[in-house]
């Protein structure tokens, strides 16, 4: 299921920054000096090759313009660890160096208002804390010393004050409660809401900090939510485009979502709070709408505020809208109410007469603006890829992109005619050995006389008179789109080089078609996207070079619930499965996912309730009903830490299976959540997948 997930990609940004699921460790990084001189000794991709690639995560663009700071994450597969160093690109010649060599991990590149200085969290004194350094790499030093480290930061746009994020003991712990039993291990609930995503309430939460600056110093910290038990950045993923400075530095605008235990879990009412730095006063400036608003940014002229809005209570996949909020006159409006795909990652142009955003449109994300005058949309860019995150500096405007056949590289766009000029290759001793396979568009018409793109990866050096065996792969979400993401674990150009064709169909249910096309799927989990997945594997059927007789199935989330339930109700079209994280009983998944919000809106409502026939019907259609059909061998692969679709899910449908002697094997990794993110463990993950594939589809 996508948690906002905002989708896949974000997972490796999650791993890589999010306090309270990685404990920050000190590595020595000339362990991991052979990681630079990449040493390729295949032609195709391997597991062991999407762990070499290196991984840009965050940047920041200079006021000026003309240089681009970014993290590169790297890892050491022996050592089952990564690490992050900052890197500084010259936008106009392309000309890059190494900004850290720290021994920690650095991280959340900011340039400081001036120009002169780059700001990064460091964790070199063995807790997270804030340095600058000069643009040359020289000169670094510690500007910040709080007691337990900080989690993020964002400068004021004048460099008068730091923000930062740090976590603050709101409740108290099992040991505040029993002093004497300092050994007893135990969570204790009164309430919902007591785990969230990967971890277990422990009172402790995210609050916002605001310093003072002074030389090389920072003074005065207020914690502008004082005793508040609640996280900003919203959990789970942290994001500090969540909290924004006003360019006046008078006031600082954040998201939250100040409910508590039910409440908490049955909603998606996060609300933008306006914190005034001179009267230390806060009030909620979203309190009209009860669906989510979330990361608000400030006009250049300090007058206005956007920000990203839900309208439809407790749906967290609705079309994500941009509101504009006049500071003077109070009102809000809506500037995309009339465009029917979603809009978000947006910044202001200089003249604050546009916006620019990203939208999702046919399996790819493109940037477009908003004429704020007459509330005209145009597209700025255009091509097979996906647009993940613009940031401008003075004129400049650079995205990080990524393609199915191309990990994220940081591109310049021209905001005139939208070409892209790229200005980081971070991986190119990969791509100058490695042959990946072409990726192409298919579109199929549906069961209800509808058009469907349906991507397809094909393996290097594909001969269209041969015959290969394929892979249905079902998106999770269930509202994601099937974009030209690059993954580091569900990655298409890993499947192409084992010698299949993989069939990525954008079925009813995910964004990038209009908002019909998305809304379709809440309610009708066993339906009309069932019927999507099968007319895109039959129609793949007609073409000369797919082995019918050589079919899988695949998918994770949502998709590890299509493969459940398409295991009962494929007519042995195909000859093997593999579900990640499915749910496999929705009446048991309903009782303990942690954000009933989404049970609630996708699934109709509880189980209990008799008189809902929306909510009877998706659970009269729940996979575990139709285990009587399982005959197909299947893999099914979970993670001991998802609080989302917990991992007994998975035991459930392998218990089953093994019961009815279908052939069946259980991956349970007992360190990962949602997501397998660890070096070795998704090496293995890799192993375990082909060989499952080899065994019943290449014999």
């Amino acid at each position: 299921m996508k948690k906002s997930l905002l989708y896949f990609t974000v997972a490796l940004v999650f791993y890589s920054c999010n306090r309270k699921t990685e404990q920050k460790v000190i590595y020595n990084k000339n362990i991991f000096d052979s990681l630079e001189r990449v040493l390729i000794t295949e032609n195709k991709v391997t597991p062991e090759l999407l762990w070499k690639f290196a991984r840009i995560t965050e940047f920041d663009v200079s006021p000026n313009g003309e240089y681009v700071v970014y993290t590169v994450k790297r890892f050491s597969v022996t050592h089952n660890k990564g690490f992050s160093d900052l890197f500084l690109t010259n936008i106009v010649n392309k000309k890059t160096f190494k900004l850290t060599s720290f021994a920690g991990n650095e991280y959340n590149p900011l340039w400081r208002p001036d120009g002169k200085k780059i700001g990064f969290i460091s964790d070199e004194s063995g807790e997270p804390q804030i340095w600058e350094i000069n643009i040359d790499g020289t000169q670094p030093i510690m500007i910040s010393k709080i007691k337990g480290g900080i989690n993020s930061f964002k400068y004021s746009p004048k460099g008068n004050f730091i923000l930062y994020t740090k976590d603050v003991k709101v409740k108290k712990s099992i040991v505040d409660i029993y002093p004497d039993l300092p050994l007893a291990k135990v969570y204790i609930a009164d309430d919902l809401m007591y785990r969230h995503w990967d971890r277990w309430e422990d009172g402790a939460y995210s609050h916002i900090f605001i310093a003072e600056r002074k030389g090389d110093s920072l003074i005065n910290d207020i914690d502008i939510m004082k005793d508040e038990p609640y996280d900003a950045p919203l959990s789970p993923y942290f994001e500090m485009s969540e909290i924004n400075w006003s360019p006046d530095e008078k006031y600082v605008a954040y998201t939250c979502k100040k409910l508590e235990g039910k409440n908490y879990t049955i909603s998606t009412n996060s609300d933008i709070y306006l914190y005034n730095l001179t009267t230390k006063e806060t009030i909620n400036i979203s309190a009209d709408n009860h669906g989510y608003d979330r990361y608000p940014v400030f006009s250049n002229d300090a007058s206005k505020i956007a920000w990203m809005r839900m309208l439809t209570p407790s749906y967290e996949s609705d079309k994500m809208n941009i509101v504009v909020y006049d500071i003077n006159s109070k009102t809000i409006k809506n500037y995309t109410d009339s465009f029917d795909l979603n809009a978000y990652n947006y910044i202001w142009s200089n003249d604050n007469k546009k916006i620019y955003f990203i939208t999702e449109i046919r399996g790819t994300k493109q940037v477009y603006s908003i004429n704020l005058e007459n509330k005209f949309i145009k597209a700025v860019t255009n091509g097979i890829h996906d647009i993940n995150e613009i940031v401008k500096g003075g004129n400049t405007i650079i995205a990080s992109i990524t393609s199915m056949k191309r990990a994220t590289e940081l591109f310049k766009i021209n905001i005139e005619d939208g070409s892209l000029t790229q200005i980081t290759n971070i991986n190119n001793k990969i791509y100058e050995k490695v042959k990946m396979g072409e990726v192409k568009e298919r579109w199929v018409t549906t069961t209800d006389k509808k058009k469907m793109l349906v991507w397809y990866i094909y393996p290097p050096d594909f001969d269209s008179t041969k015959k290969y065996p394929a892979i249905l792969y079902c998106q999770g979400g269930p509202q994601s789109m099937v974009s030209q993401f690059f993954s580091f674990r569900w990655n298409f150009q890993i499947m192409a080089a084992n010698g299949y064709i993989v069939i990525a169909p954008n079925r009813r249910g995910v964004p990038g078609f209009g908002y019909e096309w998305v809304r379709q799927i809440s309610g009708d989990y066993a339906g009309q996207n069932m019927l999507d997945y099968l007319t895109a594997i039959d129609d793949a059927c007609t073409l000369p070079y797919i082995d019918k007789e050589r079919l899988a199935c695949v998918g994770a989330s949502y998709g590890g619930f299509s493969v459940f339930w398409l295991a009962g109700n494929h007519n042995k079209r195909f000859k093997a499965f593999i579900a990640h994280c499915g749910m496999f009983n929705l009446e048991s998944q309903y009782a303990s996912t942690d954000e009933t919000f989404f049970t609630n809106f996708d699934f109709g409502g509880p189980f209990w309730d008799k008189n809902n026939k929306i909510a009877q019907r998706t659970y009269q259609n729940s996979p575990h009903k139709f285990v009587d059909k399982w005959d197909t061998p299947i893999l099914i692969i979970s993670g001991e830490n998802d609080f989302r679709i917990p991992y007994t899910e998975s035991i459930q449908a392998f218990n089953c299976a093994r019961l009815r002697d279908v052939p069946a094997k259980l991956l349970i990794f007992p360190d990962e959540t949602h997501f397998v993110l660890k070096p070795q463990n998704s090496i293995l993950w890799q192993r375990e997948f082909f060989a499952w594939l080899d065994i019943w589809l290449k014999k």
